[in-house]
């Protein structure tokens, strides 16, 4: 069935499209976002308004991807303009992030997906700050990065994560477990050498960075250190800004030993007494293992530990 489509309402979306196409040059992606939203709003108000909402909108859609196609080219299918319909009401309701849109059309195109608000202003939010592409935002998405965040945290941390983004403050906030490594591309087998993974994340370093979180800059692979005549290497030695301290990483491709964790509290040791300076803040030891023995790590450090 077609409707008639109203003069008012099909001029003041052609406007608001042609508005947007005068400022495409400077700020393409925000301004397209911020159209779409307007259009969605336009198409539910005007829904609101219709005897039969389900039929009605269904033909104002058909009927808007029709004319406005004709007019702008392609970009306005059924499809489309259903998601800015669908934007509109995604976007609209109470506790929602956004006064003003600052990623592409594409990225709110994946946020839409979540149901779960906190979540979705968490995404955002890090999107924003951390300058995410769309291939890292989907990434972060698939890795769970949000979850493995939440399992850490208190009540309050949670609701923090979902208004401010992660916040580093304390060693602890910088940790994740499990840390998802899949752009390494390595195959799930036991019999590749620690020097491989470690060859890997060199070779994907900047991504390895962004799986670590916020503030980290590379310090150097295999980073040696001599004392009594005895030479020990760190796997890889990172610093971090926002913290102020050094961040050392041990690999171990099978599970963690006791001995493994003595290592890194001495490398932690040495560090803290002979390499920060005196308004740096204490090292951060981290070991990325295949697999972990709760107990054992509980037993082997200080109750109070807050390094490794």
């Amino acid at each position: 069935m077609d409707i008639e489509i109203k003069k008012d309402i099909y001029d003041e979306i052609s406007n608001l499209l042609k508005e947007a196409r005068k400022n495409i040059v400077s700020n393409i992606n925000t301004t397209m976002t911020k159209t779409y939203f307007l259009i969605g709003k336009r198409i539910v108000e005007e829904e609101q308004n219709g005897n039969e909402r389900a039929t009605y909108g269904k033909n104002l859609i058909k009927n808007l991807s029709k004319k406005l196609t004709n007019e702008f080219g392609k970009g306005f299918s059924e499809r489309n303009i259903e998601q800015m319909r669908k934007f509109y009401k995604t976007y609209s309701i109470p506790q929602t992030l956004s006064a003003e849109f600052k990623l592409s059309w594409s990225h709110y195109l994946i946020l839409m997906r979540m149901e779960n608000i906190e979540e979705r202003n968490f995404y955002e939010i890090e999107s924003i700050q951390n300058n995410w592409s769309l291939r890292e935002l989907r990434r972060q998405i698939d890795s769970a990065l949000y979850e493995r965040l939440v399992l850490s945290r208190d009540k309050e941390k949670v609701k923090e994560l979902a208004f401010k983004g992660q916040v580093i403050e304390k060693p602890e906030d910088v940790v994740k477990d499990p840390y998802i490594l899949e752009f390494l591309g390595l195959e799930e087998q036991s019999n590749y050498s620690e020097n491989r993974l470690e060859t890997e994340i060199i070779n994907n370093l900047e991504k390895f960075l962004l799986e670590l979180g916020k503030g980290f800059t590379f310090v150097g692979r295999q980073v040696r250190f001599t004392f009594d005549e005895k030479h020990f290497r760190v796997d890889l030695v990172f610093y971090n800004r926002i913290l102020k301290c050094f961040v050392l990483i041990d690999l171990k491709i099978g599970e963690v030993t006791h001995q493994d964790l003595g290592q890194m509290q001495m490398y932690v040791n040495y560090y803290d007494r002979y390499v920060r300076l005196p308004d740096e803040n204490k090292s951060i030891g981290i070991i990325i293992c295949r697999e972990k023995n709760d107990t054992l790590v509980k037993l082997t450090l200080p109750e109070d530990n807050k390094s490794l």
